[in-house]
């Protein structure tokens, strides 16, 4: 099932932050255009070339930026095309479900269920679209934190569940309170729904004598 709010909420956080990039890159932009025009008098071919290359880099990730935010502001028109026109098809089937039965009534409501099914389907199809512009965010383990006691010798895993996506990691806490992971840092690709779902267990290794030993 589409999930119009989430979707709307993703679009309006991804909108902000990249319109907020973009002016950083304009002011960054701003700054190294009035650099050039101050250095042109009295400073050598060599670092006006170099602050020239600096110029149009940040141009040409601009126009990227630019790019990239029409393709998500060009999805959004799409969806909401598409969730009015479900809504539509939605309050016609409501309608027609309290309406007197006849041929053509149900002939109608075959019709209004087969258009609300495509509507949907569109609005699912554009929700999967729009996660592959959202980029990716990676999550770095630094170390646990908030525990009571942290003892030498301590072992713990960690797992985390982001819709299908997974991560599995086991550290110990040193003899100098310091922490060894077997993994520093997972990439993750953002999910329209789901939350992350992180747990933390102590490993409590078994006595000598249960072991076997």
């Amino acid at each position: 099932e589409p999930q119009p709010k989430r979707m709307e909420e993703v679009y309006r956080a991804l909108k902000n932050g990249l319109d907020e990039y973009l002016e950083v890159h304009q002011t960054e932009l701003d700054k190294l255009t009035t650099q050039l025009k101050d250095m042109k008098r009295n400073s050598r071919l060599g670092v006006l070339y170099d602050l020239d290359k600096q110029i149009k880099a940040v141009e040409r990730y601009m126009r990227r930026l630019e790019f990239h935010i029409s393709k998500v502001d060009e999805l959004y028109e799409a969806y909401c095309i598409q969730r009015r026109l479900c809504d539509g098809a939605s309050k016609m089937k409501q309608a027609f479900a309290m309406s007197p039965a006849s041929k053509a009534a149900r002939e109608s409501l075959t019709e209004i269920n087969r258009s609300y099914k495509e509507y949907t389907e569109n609005m699912c199809t554009i929700e999967a679209e729009l996660e592959n512009l959202l980029g990716e965010f990676c999550i770095k383990m630094k170390g646990l934190a908030g525990f009571a006691r942290l003892c030498p010798g301590d072992q713990y895993e960690i797992f985390m569940r982001y819709g299908r996506q997974r991560w599995k990691l086991k550290g110990k806490i040193e003899v100098n309170g310091k922490q060894s992971w077997d993994g520093e840092e997972m990439v993750f690709l953002p999910l329209i729904v789901g939350l992350i779902s992180i747990k933390v267990c102590m490993l409590t290794p078994l006595p000598a004598s249960k072991a076997g030993v």
